[in-house]
C-alpha cells in the first residue's frame, strides 16, 4: 500500500475471488517499478494514498473461471497494466488503453488515475477480468526477473521506435534520455538496436545512465539539453526536460517521427515553424501495450534484446517497500 510520498507498507486483504466467466486469478512472482513509481515516491506525479500499489509484473495462474482456454493454472504470463475486453471497438483496433467496456484509464496499481477497484500487483494474488484478452504466456527460458516490465515500460518503449524503423528500416535513431522516462529511453535505444537500426544515439547528462545505454549497444553521448545533435529520422524524447523535448524535435530529419515517451504537467515550447518546415511528425500519449508484448517477449526469447541492463535492483519480494522509497532506476522485487 502507498500511504503517501516515501510511505509504504504491506496490509492484509481478503482474497480475490473469480466471480464470472473469462475471469483468472494469479500470483505476483516478479513485480517491476515504472517510471511514474519513483515520481509518486517523491510527491512529484498527483497520485496521493492510500492505494494498493504496482503494476508491472509476471505472474502465475492461480485459478481460471468458466471459459478460460488461453491459461491454465501453473502458467508463468506477462499481466499488462491496462484493463481490456480485447472485443470492443478501441480494443478490436490495438487501442487496449482506452477500453470501451471499463472506465477509462483503468489500470493496476494507479490508484485513484486507474480505478481503486483493480488494487495493485505488489500482492499475493490479484484478479485478472478478461484472461485470454489480457494475459500474454511467457516463453520458455525467459528469466522472468528480465521482462517484469514487459507489463508496461517495454512496450511503451518498443512503440517509439518500432513502427518508425518497420516504415523506414535502417533509419538512425536519436534518444534524448534523462530522468522523465528513464528505463522507457534506455528500452528504446535497446530496442532500436534489435530492430536493426544502423545508428542509435543515446543523449544524456546522467553518466550511469549513458553506460546502461552503451551496454544495450547504443552508442552514448553526455550532453546537456542545448540546440540540436544532428539529424535523425526517428527520435524518442523520454528527458522530461521542456529544452530536452525541444532537442529531440529540432533533431527530427525532414519527414521524421519524434516520440514522446514522457509526461509533462506543464506544456513545452515547440519549435513548431521548423517541424512545419521539414514535415515532422509529433507522437505522444500512452502506450496502448497489450498487442506489442508478443514482439517484444520474441525479441528477448530469441536473444536479439536483453532487457536486463536496464534493472538497477533486485530485491527479495519482502525488501520491495524499503527500497522503493530509495527511488531506484529500476526495481525488480521477485520470489
Amino acid at each position: 500500500m502507498l500511504d503517501g510520498p516515501g510511505a509504504l507498507r504491506w496490509e492484509e486483504a481478503p482474497d480475490p475471488e473469480l466471480t464470472g466467466a473469462g475471469q483468472a486469478i494469479v500470483r505476483p512472482v516478479a513485480v517491476a517499478t515504472c517510471d511514474i513509481d519513483p515520481a509518486v515516491l517523491r510527491g512529484a506525479f498527483p497520485l496521493a494514498g492510500p492505494y494498493a500499489f504496482g503494476h508491472e509484473g509476471v505472474a502465475e495462474v492461480v485459478a481460471t473461471g468458466p471459459g478460460v482456454t488461453g491459461c491454465a493454472p501453473g502458467d508463468l504470463v506477462i499481466v499488462p497494466f491496462q484493463i481490456s475486453c480485447g472485443r470492443c471497438a478501441p480494443c478490436s483496433r490495438g487501442r487496449t488503453g482506452n477500453c470501451a467496456e471499463h472506465p477509462r484509464l483503468s489500470t493496476y496499481g494507479l490508484g485513484p488515475l486507474g480505478g481503486l477497484a483493480w488494487g495493485g500487483l505488489w500482492a499475493d494474488l490479484a484478479l485478472v477480468p478478461h484472461a485470454d484478452a489480457m494475459l500474454v504466456p511467457l516463453p520458455g527460458g525467459v528469466d522472468p526477473v528480465a521482462v517484469a516490465s514487459a507489463s508496461d515500460n517495454i512496450p511503451d518503449a518498443y512503440r517509439t521506435v518500432a513502427g518508425p524503423l518497420a516504415d523506414e528500416p535502417g533509419a538512425e535513431v536519436l534518444v534524448v534520455g534523462g530522468g522523465g522516462s528513464p528505463s522507457i529511453g534506455l528500452y528504446a535505444a535497446g530496442l532500436a538496436v534489435s530492430l536493426g537500426s544502423a545508428r542509435v544515439v543515446y543523449l544524456d547528462h546522467e553518466p550511469s545512465r549513458l553506460a546502461v545505454a552503451e551496454a544495450l549497444g547504443a552508442e552514448p553521448v553526455e550532453s546537456p539539453y542545448r540546440g540540436r545533435h544532428g539529424t535523425f529520422p526517428v527520435t524518442v524524447d523520454a528527458s522530461g526536460d521542456h529544452e530536452g523535448v525541444r532537442l529531440a524535435l529540432r533533431s527530427t530529419a525532414y519527414d521524421g517521427v519524434c516520440t514522446v515517451a514522457t509526461v509533462y504537467f506543464e506544456d513545452p515550447p515547440l519549435p513548431l515553424f521548423g517541424m512545419y518546415t521539414r514535415c515532422c511528425t509529433l507522437r505522444t500519449g500512452r502506450a496502448h501495450v497489450r498487442p506489442d508484448i508478443p514482439a517484444v517477449l520474441d525479441l528477448v526469447a530469441s536473444g536479439r534484446f536483453d532487457p536486463r541492463p536496464v534493472t538497477s535492483d533486485v530485491v527479495p519480494w519482502e525488501d520491495a517497500p524499503e527500497v522503493l522509497a530509495a527511488g531506484p532506476l529500476k526495481l525488480v522485487a521477485s520470489r
